[in-house]
């Protein structure tokens, strides 16, 4: 997800180009207070006029409950081009709030209820205590993330290259997004120039489970790509996974193994997961799996 403040014309127009999955036009924090209206007008008009093929279209508001986030709403859902992010998100009211004032103007425009999606950012320690009843507040939420910087202020404490102040968040705001059924997108990670640390965490998120992660720099894309896509090994290994369950049920086997260990419905779902990231990532993984 590739951080674009709304107030750069430049970045708004080439957002396009990169190989980012998903394109996150920022009106809140990036964007000083008296830029606010007119980054909102910038990005209405961009995604009003400027093609941004197979991205993914988020916009981060200010707080709804503020003018501007009111605004925002007012402007961005009008659209029907983007998923609303709602920032600083401490209990499941304050999306409960929010989505109130979606339906309203859906009705106003005539947009079918329910078509704008929501995702929320938690960004403190009464927003990832409250995680679990934020991630089920609305079925208009595709995802939740954590936002580090807010969150270890304030927990009073500071980033470290380990991330273990950041642990407990990330769980919490994993877990809920897990048992919701919805998305789970990491924190920036804010050193464009230390390739390495961030290639450690986003090999660290990945093992946690996370599916994504937040980038402020499109040279942060290829290695987040790299982290998240299976490998060569990972899809041989899926493809046999599936291969042996296609001729346990041809010889009505009711044990499956491969290579002298047994298969069962976890490793099935981890395979078919990174079939998944595969072809997600353009890779062609072979004819055997579409049979499955």
């Amino acid at each position: 997800m590739l951080y674009v403040p709304g107030n750069n014309p430049g970045m708004i127009q080439d957002a396009g180009i990169y190989q980012a999955d998903c394109i996150m036009f920022d009106l809140e924090d990036s964007v000083s207070v008296n830029e606010k209206d007119a980054a909102r007008f910038l990005v209405f008009q961009a995604l009003q006029t400027c093609s941004f093929p197979q991205k993914e279209l988020v916009v981060r508001i200010n707080d709804p409950h503020t003018r501007l986030g009111k605004d925002d709403l007012e402007a961005i859902v009008r659209t029907r081009k983007a998923v609303i992010r709602l920032p600083k998100t401490e209990c499941a009211q304050d999306l409960i709030d929010c989505e109130a004032q979606i339906e309203a103007i859906e009705k106003e425009i005539g947009a079918e209820i329910g078509s704008t999606r929501m995702m929320a950012a938690v960004e403190s320690a009464a927003g990832v205590l409250n995680a679990k009843e934020i991630a089920f507040a609305s079925k208009r939420l595709i995802g939740i993330a954590i936002g580090a910087e807010d969150y270890v202020t304030d927990l009073k404490t500071t980033r470290s290259p380990e991330g273990i102040e950041l642990l407990f968040g990330r769980s919490m705001v994993l877990l809920a997004a897990r048992a919701a059924g919805i998305d789970a997108i990491d924190t920036v990670f804010s050193d464009v120039n230390d390739e390495e640390g961030l290639r450690r965490e986003a090999v660290l998120i990945r093992q946690l489970g996370f599916d994504g992660k937040s980038i402020i720099n499109p040279r942060q894309i290829k290695i987040i790509h790299e982290v998240f896509t299976p490998g060569e090994k990972d899809i041989k290994k899926a493809l046999a996974v599936l291969e042996a369950i296609k001729e346990a049920e041809k010889n009505r086997s009711g044990v499956i193994s491969l290579n002298g260990k047994m298969i069962d419905k976890p490793v099935v779902e981890r395979a078919r997961r990174f079939l998944d990231l595969a072809r997600a990532a353009g890779i062609e993984v072979g004819e055997q799996e579409k049979s499955i």
